[in-house]
Formats: structure tokens, C-alpha cells, sequence
């Protein structure tokens, strides 16, 4: 994956962990009400702790959500980052120095957590211990890096502490130019999805406040709920942009449209401006004007960051659990200082966005939706299902998506043939904008729709998913594999699928594949289909010990193609019968999180490359997985 397109994926497993941080806001917000005069006095008490304990294990939080969001939702990256966690508590709380976890560390922990699951997650070990194989692994591998990461965060906790709290310093001591700064970069990286690793930053590390019980806490946002008077400089002019700047170009793209184009326009738009407004989603306004007229988007990322500098200068600090918009507003104002400041000051600012954004699309004829000719832009209906298999094919068709994933505003996606996108249709489909990274990493801004699209996307891709057969691999009986007499087939801990009783001593192969390994005794052989399965063959049970007697022959090499029927393995059935525990013969998939269903024939006498004994359906192998 190329630079961009890293960032881009870890931009949005930034993204995960702050969904619950509304929760937050609105725990503290309730905790304000007169509980008392209902008679239910401890509410208040409750309902701020619930708020609380919310900040007080976000480190744990960003750990789960951030390896989550690199993995496409991988429980064993997650098990890895939360055992990770717990690790690094325990031996940094076994130092003489007190050292409390932080978002940062949280954050590293889980991609580290991210990272080793792609790295690790197809390893194959030898067979006596491939239990601790695949992602079993990354747990083992998480927790021993996080043992040492922890001594060495011993060591040098206290200068990062130092230079977190310098860094705050060094922005503090840049004032309104250091606010506007971060304004105009965050604006501009909005372009590329990336700006959440800027507000990471600001929002989650610089700066450091001491609470009332002693505790430390970092970060713009958490030193804002956590009754910091100077916290929410780098939060506070957001509101004037996302509640009063963005709905007043909405409104100025409305009013410079045709008049044939006016209706759907402002249906359109009145929805994009009230989700500015209500959320703080500013995409959909963003990008109807960032493609047809960029300069204009600098002109923009610019008032941004001087709004930010003025609401600074004016000592007005709010904060937001989520993003700027009018139900932040309100549920924070009670932490605010000069909170009240933002409502003039943005309409003020609203005022100057519709007079400066209406000039510009009319003095240079700036092709806004509504404007260019022929347009065929349409209103979204409640057709997302109608428009879903569309878009996929617009993108290319389920065979172009190597991997998909969704955030709050847009499609994320890479591909295995960026020409294959249709940029045209997407948009005449509802895209704002379509965005191409490089290496095959494109981003489709749907706005709030994306993850709608994903899952409807997702339920076409299924629909259109053919069925990987299977035929039998030897001659006998087939049984279930919880019937094999070895509680790792059994248990199904080497993959699921069936086994069978052979009364004939030939092995041939299920599936069209490539043989990936031949074991040295000869007794199993690992093949790959075209669809990315790995299949196990293993003939009998406890037969690795069956060595130097000629029980196996294998007729296939490593690397070699085969077909359904062809042959692999020709054994002594007879003495493999007499000197194992079991002719029991399992033919497992490895990689079963690959597979979406199962359908397995009746379980009876088989022949020798009969077909089918066994169907499966893949997953959607793009909604969170790399193409296997």
C-alpha cells in the first residue's frame, strides 16, 4: 500500500474510537438536569461517572478502535489490543514511577495490534504447533511487544511526558497564528480524508491538565470535559464553519442553480445543510465545489483557520465530543467559556460565506451542481438498494474491489484497476466527489450515506457470489468432522469442513488449486484454490509419526496446479489402518473466516471425486480484508 493510502486506512481507524465519545458528552450533559426535583437523586452522580469512566478508559478505547479500524473489524487483532493494554498497565503500574496510559499509547498499542494481524495472520507453523498459527498468533506476538514496549515506556515515559507538555507549550506560545495554522491544514486535509490524524494530534495529546483527583489527562478535547478553563481552542471555531459557514454555501449553490435544476438542487443541498448544521458533516457542501472550482477550497481552508484565530483571540473555548455542529453546541455550552460568542460571530460569518461564495460561482461561472449543462444530477429517494449494484458496477464490479471500507462520509476503497472506475456515473449517482490516492486507493464521498451504500453494496456482492464446490477426495464414507477422534479436528480448531472413513488407499484432489505444501511424511497436503481457501488433506489420525515405511507417496510437488480428480497421495491403506489412531480423514479449510456459508451433502458413501460432497460461499472479500 502506497503513503497515502496507509494514512488514508488509518485515518479512518482513528475515526472508530471517537463514535463513542458522544455518549460522553451526553452522560455529562444529563448529569446537569435537576435530578433532585424527580427524586432521583443518584442520577446526577451516576450519569456523570458514566461520563467519566468513558474519558478514564479511552486509552483502551483508541486500542480496540484503532486496530479494529486497520484490520476491517479482525477480533483477533482486537483481543491482541485489548490484552495489550491490560499488559502495558500492569507492568508499567509494577514501576516506582507512576505512569498512566494515554490515548498515545493506546493509539500505538492498537496498530501494533493492526499491523502484526496483517503481517501474521496467514502464518503457518509446523504442524505440532499450527494451533498457535494464523491469527492465533498475534495475540502471542501483540503481548511480547507490549511487555517490552512497557519497560521501555518506563524509561522514557517521562520525557515524552515532557515533550507532550512542551509541544503545548510551543503552540500556546504560537497564540491565534498557531490556531489558525491547524484551522487552514485541517480544512485542507479534509480533501483526503486525512484530517483526523491532525486532530489526533491536538485534539488527544498536546497540552496536559491536572485534574481535582490528581489524574493527568492530555489532549484539547479531554482537557475540555475534564473542566479545563483554557481547553477548546483548537475545538471552538469549528462551530461558526460547520454550523453557519458550510449551510450558507449550501444555500448559495442553491440559489446560482437553473431553474430547471432548482428543485432538485435544493432538496439536495438543504439536506447537506442541515446536516452541517445538526452534525458537523461537512463533506457533502465541500466537495460539490472543490473539484470545478480547488482555489475556491483554499480560499475557504484559509476564512477557516482566521475564524479559528478570531474565536481564539475573543478567549471563546467550547468543545465537542463528536464535531462542531448545533446538538455539540448545546450539550457542551455548560462547560463553554464565551459560548454564547459563537452564535454572532456565525452568523456574521454565514453572511460573508453566502456573499463571497454567490459572487465567485456567478463572476466565474463556476460549474456548481446545478449549473453545468446537461446535468443529471439526482435526489437521493430512499433508493440506496436500487442505486447500490449501480455504484458497484461503476467502481468496476465486485471482481476491481480488492478491499472496502466506509466511514462517516465516504466509500474507502482500493482497487485492483483504477480505470476501471467510472468517475461520471458515480457522480450522476450521487457522489460529491471522487478522489484517487494512488496504488489503487480511491475514496467515493457519499456523505452520510456511505455506510448505507457499503451494506447494500455488500448484500449485491453476495447475491452475485457463485458457490466454491467441492468433491470427494477419496472413496469411502463421508462423516461429520466433530465425529474424527481428535479434539483439534473435532473442535474445529485447524478450520472447519468434513472428514471421511477411505476404503481405498488414494487421495486425489477436491478443488482446482495449487499444491502449497507437501508434508515430509507424505500423510497430508495443503492445496489453494483460485478463491484464495486453503484446504488441508490429512489422512488418518496421529499419522505424522508413520515414517520410513513407505505408507505415503505422494504423486505432486509444492507449486504444482491440479484439478479436481487428480491424483495426490497413494497410501497403504491397510497398514496406515493398523499402525494410526483412526482412518478418519479431514478435509478442513484453514482460512474458514473466508467463508460466508456452508452446505455439506448427506453423510454417506462417496466416490472417488464425486461432486459435490461439500459448497461454500466466500465472504464479501472487500469489506475489510485484503484480496486473499
Amino acid at each position: 500500500m502506497n503513503f497515502l493510502g496507509r494514512f488514508q486506512q488509518l485515518g479512518r481507524a482513528f475515526m472508530l474510537p471517537m463514535i463513542v465519545l458522544p455518549a460522553a458528552a451526553i452522560f455529562l450533559f444529563l448529569s446537569q438536569l435537576p435530578w433532585d426535583l424527580l427524586g432521583i437523586p443518584d442520577a446526577a452522580v451516576y450519569l456523570k461517572a458514566a461520563g467519566h469512566a468513558i474519558f478514564m478508559f479511552l486509552p483502551y478505547i483508541f486500542a480496540l478502535g484503532v486496530s479494529l479500524g486497520l484490520t476491517g473489524n479482525a477480533l483477533a487483532a482486537g483481543m491482541a489490543a485489548l490484552a495489550g493494554m491490560v499488559i502495558y498497565v500492569g507492568v508499567t503500574g509494577a514501576a516506582e514511577t507512576q505512569i498512566e496510559p494515554t490515548v498515545f499509547v493506546g493509539s500505538i498499542i492498537g496498530m501494533i495490534s493492526g499491523f502484526s494481524y496483517e503481517r501474521f495472520k496467514n502464518l503457518r507453523l509446523p504442524e505440532y504447533i499450527q494451533f498457535f498459527g494464523g491469527p492465533r498468533f498475534v495475540p502471542l506476538f501483540v503481548s511480547l511487544v507490549t511487555v517490552i514496549l512497557s519497560m521501555a515506556m518506563i524509561g522514557v515515559a517521562p520525557l515524552i511526558q515532557r515533550m507532550l507538555e512542551g509541544l503545548g507549550d510551543v503552540v500556546a506560545s504560537g497564540g491565534g497564528f498557531g490556531v489558525f495554522l491547524f484551522g487552514f491544514l485541517y480544512r485542507i486535509l479534509v480533501v483526503f480524508g486525512l484530517h483526523h490524524l491532525l486532530s489526533h494530534v491536538f485534539w488527544f495529546q498536546v497540552g496536559g491538565y491536572e485534574t481535582a483527583d490528581g489524574a493527568m489527562v492530555y489532549g484539547d478535547l479531554p482537557r475540555f470535559f475534564a473542566g479545563d478553563p483554557t481547553a477548546g481552542a483548537f475545538m471552538a471555531g469549528m462551530y461558526p464553519i460547520v454550523m453557519f459557514a458550510l449551510p450558507a454555501i449550501a444555500f448559495a449553490i442553491i440559489h446560482e442553480a437553473r431553474e430547471d435544476l432548482k428543485p432538485k438542487i435544493r432538496k439536495t443541498f438543504l439536506y447537506a445543510s442541515l446536516a452541517s448544521f445538526l452534525t458537523g458533516v461537512t463533506e457533502p457542501v465541500e466537495f460539490a465545489f472543490l473539484f470545478v472550482a480547488p482555489y475556491l477550497f483554499v480560499v475557504h481552508a484559509l476564512l477557516s483557520g482566521i475564524i479559528m484565530w478570531v474565536t481564539f483571540e475573543l478567549g471563546i473555548r467550547h468543545g465537542f465530543s463528536f464535531s462542531g455542529g448545533v446538538i455539540d453546541y448545546i450539550i457542551n455550552e455548560h462547560l463553554a467559556t464565551k459560548g454564547w460568542l459563537l452564535i454572532p460571530i456565525g452568523i456574521v460569518v454565514g453572511i460573508v460565506y453566502y456573499v463571497v461564495f454567490r459572487w465567485a460561482i456567478n463572476r466565474f461561472r463556476i460549474p456548481t451542481p446545478g449549473r453545468e449543462e446537461g446535468s443529471q444530477l439526482d435526489e437521493w429517494a430512499g433508493d440506496i438498494p436500487y442505486r447500490a449494484p449501480l455504484i458497484l458496477q461503476a467502481i468496476g464490479g465486485k471482481d476491481n474491489i480488492v478491499q472496502m471500507e466506509s466511514c462517516i462520509t465516504r466509500l474507502r476503497l482500493k482497487v485492483a484497476n483504477e480505470k476501471l472506475l467510472d468517475n461520471n456515473s458515480l457522480r450522476n449517482l450521487g457522489a460529491a466527489g471522487v478522489l484517487r490516492l494512488g496504488g489503487g486507493n480511491v475514496q467515493v464521498v457519499f456523505g452520510t450515506y456511505s455506510e448505507l451504500i457499503r451494506a447494500e453494496m455488500l448484500k449485491a456482492i453476495e447475491r452475485d457470489q457463485k458457490q466454491v464446490l467441492f468433491s470427494s477426495p477419496v472413496q469411502g464414507r463421508m462423516i461429520p468432522l466433530e465425529d474424527v477422534p481428535d479434539p483439534i479436528f473435532a473442535g474445529k480448531l485447524v478450520g472447519q469442513g468434513v472428514a471421511f472413513i477411505p476404503d481405498k488407499g488414494e487421495l486425489v484432489s477436491p478443488v482446482q488449486g495449487t499444491v502449497i505444501i507437501v508434508y515430509p511424511t507424505m500423510h497430508a497436503v495443503g492445496i489453494r484454490t483460485l478463491e484464495g481457501l486453503e484446504v488441508l488433506l490429512h489422512i488418518g489420525i496421529d499419522t505424522s509419526k508413520l515414517t520410513g515405511k513407505s505408507y505415503f507417496k505422494a504423486v505432486v510437488q509444492e507449486g504444482q496446479e491440479v484439478m479436481p480428480g487428480d491424483m495426490l497421495v497413494r497410501f497403504d491403506l491397510q497398514r496406515v489402518r493398523k499402525e494410526s489412531k483412526s482412518l478418519a480423514t479431514p478435509m478442513v479449510i484453514t482460512n474458514s473466516d473466508l467463508v460466508h456459508s456452508w452446505r455439506f451433502a448427506p453423510f454417506k458413501a462417496v466416490k472417488k471425486g464425486q461432486s459435490s460432497v461439500l459448497s461454500v460461499v466466500l465472504k464479501e472479500r472487500n469489506g475489510g480484508g485484503e484480496r486473499p
